[in-house]
């Protein structure tokens, strides 16, 4: 499992960050605040193995720090983006 670290980092309105999965796996990616609330669900469901690409769409968020978690499996992955308007 490998994921990416969004890309531009700061971002504004968009950003996209890739997840590599080794096997067929149950994925769910999600986007939170610097509070811990969840702003964002960008998928859920069964991924094949392989390179897929997320994107975040910040137009209707404020200026700040945000979190994406990726469950894939027993893998957990969290990154830090910073949102810039």
């Amino acid at each position: 499992f490998e994921l990416t670290q969004n890309y531009p980092n700061p971002f504004n309105p968009t950003t996209t960050f890739r997840l590599a999965l080794p096997k067929k796996a149950e994925v769910k990616v999600t986007v939170y605040n610097m509070l811990g609330q969840r702003v964002a669900e960008l998928f859920h469901g069964q991924l094949p193995a392989g390179v897929h690409t997320f994107s975040f769409d910040g137009r209707n968020c404020a200026s700040g720090v945000y979190f994406y978690r990726v469950e894939a499996g027993d893998f957990v992955g969290i990154k830090r983006m910073v949102l810039v308007k």
